[in-house]
């Protein structure tokens, strides 16, 4: 094991990392781990079921040989919009032009659009809006005659092959799932994934439907599921959204074209403030150190924004083409572990995050969450060097990381997917092998592990969130041990 001290971690903010061609050997991978990682996305948007899978072995083959758990999630597409091929391979077009979009496939004109979404001539109307390439490029439709939508420019750009159409306002029919979604998740469940997210999640039913589809594979530890935030709707639904979810993900790409960009911080912060009553983790994704695709170091804007992030009280903060295909997967990883060590101690001073929050944690008993946030309140004023918390599920861990104490927690569990999981809780270190069942075991073994590594000495404090052994509670015992 290449660090004795698993569970000495600067900062607290996770890290999650797309994998891609820039990061396929398990070589690059074990480095990203080192550097910071603790949670992989494979995006099922790109490449098949098959090449998935042997990402995800290649990851699980560098879990292995670091010694620490990491987080598999896998990023379901939803329906999403691209253009299909323009003649030439692009087109400049400037405001006042008219384009036009068909059904099918086929056009010898630049200036006649075809999407691969298939029904999207049944949802344009007169004066929607079209946002084509990001944003970079904006349509007004004229008419709709079933067959074909005209539209003319308001927003001039340059429009290539395959880029993104998004329609805000428009309450797409879509289903939120395609088949091949579905069939992603299915192999996702199979395959040991850890979350699976949706993309472009409209209502509570869209999470539902995917927790029953998973459920229905009758899998022994079946993936959480992290709902991805991107359209209006889900806005307008969002306290159910988070409700029905196990986590959320701030989806600023496609937000940003389907809200006001000029909105989008304020969208971010409502959203991470809806989280933090819900207790759920929340993910702040997209171009976050966009420039270190090509840089070896980021934008100061793109540093701000990480930190303004971790500022607001996201969980994690995820890394895109920066890790997939960028030039620089290693120094991304780094950097953002860096802003996150330089920003966290402002965060501390926050109260609005280290007062008693009395919201429940689901799926933990109320004698739970409040001997977690005891555990917390007496480790910061003992000035304890570790909170211990041993959890078959993961919850009680959950619990302790949406208290936003500062000590660092460790978490212990017989469940490989739980202490997995744990990977995207705030604060949390999950320590493989550690005897889960018994507490002086369980105390040796970590200060025996943290006195071989120089992590403690005598007279340290340690706080070890425990129980009876009573029905009532599993964690109803907050011990305070000395070295």
């Amino acid at each position: 094991m290449p660090n004795k001290s698993v569970w000495k971690r600067e900062s607290h903010t996770k890290i999650v990392s797309t994998a891609g061609p820039a990061c396929d050997s398990i070589e690059k991978l074990q480095e990203l781990i080192l550097a910071g990682v603790d949670v992989f996305r494979l995006n099922t948007a790109h490449g098949s079921s098959e090449q998935h899978q042997v990402r995800l072995d290649r990851i699980r083959a560098a879990e292995k040989r670091v010694g620490q758990p990491v987080a598999v999630l896998v990023d379901l597409a939803g329906p999403k919009m691209r253009l299909g091929t323009i003649p030439g391979g692009q087109v400049d077009l400037i405001i006042g032009d008219q384009v036009t979009f068909i059904r099918g496939q086929e056009t010898d004109d630049p200036h006649v659009l075809t999407c691969v979404y298939e029904p999207l001539l049944d949802e344009l109307e007169a004066e929607n809006r079209v946002m084509l390439a990001d944003g970079t490029v904006a349509l007004r439709v004229i008419s709709n005659d079933g067959q074909r939508a005209a539209c003319v420019v308001t927003q001039g750009g340059t429009l290539r092959s395959k880029q993104g159409v998004n329609l805000p306002g428009v309450k797409l029919k879509a289903a939120a799932m395609s088949d091949l979604d579905r069939a992603n998740a299915v192999w996702a469940v199979g395959a040991g994934a850890d979350y699976i997210s949706l993309s472009f999640v409209r209502t509570a039913q869209d999470i539902l439907d995917l927790k029953s589809l998973i459920a229905g594979t009758k899998s022994g530890n079946a993936p959480h599921v992290i709902a991805k935030i991107e359209k209006p709707e889900a806005l307008d639904n969002l306290e159910a959204i988070v409700a029905a979810s196990d986590g959320i993900m701030v989806a600023r790409g496609d937000l940003g074209v389907e809200v006001d960009i000029a909105e989008i911080a304020i969208v971010q912060k409502r959203i991470v403030a809806a989280c933090h009553r819900a207790r759920k983790p929340v993910i702040i994704a997209t171009q976050m150190l966009d420039s270190m695709h090509h840089s070896r170091i980021p934008t100061r804007a793109e540093a701000t924004d990480v930190a303004n992030a971790i500022l607001d009280g996201a969980d994690a903060c995820m890394l895109s083409g920066e890790t997939a295909i960028g030039e620089y997967p290693v120094q991304a990883v780094e950097m953002m572990h860096r802003i996150a060590v330089s920003t966290e101690p402002l965060l501390h001073t926050y109260s609005r995050f280290t007062s008693d929050d009395k919201h429940p944690t689901p799926g933990v008993s109320p004698i739970t969450d409040a001997a977690a946030r005891s555990a917390g309140r007496l480790a910061e004023e003992l000035g304890a060097k570790l909170v211990i918390v041993a959890s078959s599920t993961g919850r009680a861990a959950l619990s302790l990381s949406k208290n936003r104490r500062f000590v660092p927690t460790i978490g212990v569990s017989d469940s490989l997917s739980s202490l997995r999981r744990m990977c995207l809780y705030w604060g949390v270190i999950p320590v493989p092998e550690a005897p889960a069942h018994e507490d002086r075991e369980l105390l040796d073994y970590v200060i025996g592990r943290a006195l071989e590594a120089g992590d403690l000495k005598k007279g340290d404090r340690i706080i070890l969130l425990s129980g009876t052994g009573l029905p009532t509670s599993r964690h109803n015992v907050v011990l305070v041990h000395e070295v």
